[in-house]
């Protein structure tokens, strides 16, 4: 097998500890290592470094070689501009060896959190083996374990024939109203999209060919002469795989994946991974908390000292501190957006 690791993403939803030169997958948010050194890790013994590539960004090549040393230089793939999930993928799967786009491609991102990391490479393992018998194409849908609205949703159609639990995907599911997830997490009909997929790497350039030619023409036409990459890639539609692709084709096939899966999002669902005091406060760094219930209180540098409050976020870097309810992590862009609006770039 080989994994394809989308590393481009900019993290806003983590400022302040997350910031252009330094995004969320290159930070190590609950454990020692970052989340993309994590993600290469779990994908052993399936994909050794030699068979990883990795989509990130010019700004971010050389960070990501940092920290993945063992791939190949030539494998951090740098985007002259982010066009989207589609196009990185595409060109991503045009940029390897002939002989490797025969073979089992896996994509997954960057910045997600697996607790059981054998439960989740089990699966995977079972996904490659139905994409080597049947070349059909396949998406790791995430058993919910909550009502949550946030996520994108996969219906569960028709059992497929290979393995007990493969099901077809009747239909993507965008983000639904809160009574809507709440009926899909009872029904127990529908997993969580986590944006994870597996094919042939062939497969998927013939599937692009036929269902965005535009994409594919020009993906070929940068394989072709890529000493123009920066020229043409910026031209490139910009879509996501599951708009472009995966929504289109009637044979995409499902396994739940049950692995302890979070795809840190926000602040509160980092909260929801670390260890909790017994008041409930998750912490990382030095931190005080007296008479506190509930609070992530992080600290970066120097310390963060917290009185009589609960459910909040409270980050503390050397040069900003963060502070909001936990239930609005999601609105932080808004902040990152305001500091871009005043020009300063000094804390983006």
């Amino acid at each position: 097998m080989r994994a394809l690791i989308l590393a481009g993403g900019s993290g806003t939803r983590f400022w302040p500890l997350s910031r252009r030169a330094r995004p969320k997958q290159l930070l190590a948010l609950d454990g020692e290592r970052s989340l993309l050194q994590e993600t290469a890790a779990r994908l052993a013994p399936l994909a050794a470094p030699a068979d990883l590539w990795v989509c990130t960004t010019r700004e971010l090549g050389d960070a990501v070689r940092r920290q993945l040393p063992e791939v190949p230089s030539a494998q951090v793939l740098e985007e002259p501009v982010g066009r989207n999930t589609a196009p990185a993928i595409a060109w991503s799967v045009a940029s390897m060896p002939a002989a490797a786009r025969q073979g089992v491609v896996a994509v997954f991102p960057s910045d997600h959190r697996v607790a059981d990391p054998a439960a989740f490479r089990d699966v995977l393992a079972r996904a490659v083996a139905v994409v080597e018998r049947d070349d059909r194409v396949m998406t790791l849908g995430v058993k919910p374990y909550r009502v949550e609205p946030g996520f994108g949703h996969l219906e569960l159609g028709e059992p497929l024939p290979g393995d007990p639990e493969l099901r077809r995907v009747a239909r993507f599911v965008e983000k639904p109203p809160p009574e809507t997830a709440e009926r899909f997490f009872h029904a127990g009909n529908h997993l969580w999209n986590a944006g994870m997929f597996v094919f042939r790497g062939a497969t998927l350039l013939e599937l692009l060919a036929r269902h965005q030619p535009e994409l594919a023409a020009g993906v070929a036409e940068i394989a072709a002469a890529p000493g123009r990459a920066g020229e043409l890639y910026p031209r490139l539609p910009a879509i996501s795989i599951d708009y472009a692709l995966m929504e289109k084709l009637d044979g995409l096939g499902t396994l739940p994946l049950d692995c302890g899966w979070n795809d840190l999002g926000s602040w509160e669902a980092l909260a929801e991974g670390l260890p909790p005091d017994a008041a409930g406060n998750a912490a990382r760094g030095d931190v005080v908390a007296l008479d506190a219930e509930g609070n992530l209180l992080l600290a970066d540098a120097g310390t963060v000292a917290v009185l009589g409050v609960r459910d909040l976020v409270v980050v503390r870097t050397a040069d900003a501190v963060l502070v909001l309810p936990k239930e609005r992590s999601q609105e932080v862009r808004r902040i990152v957006a305001e500091l871009a609006a005043r020009g300063r770039d000094d804390l983006l």
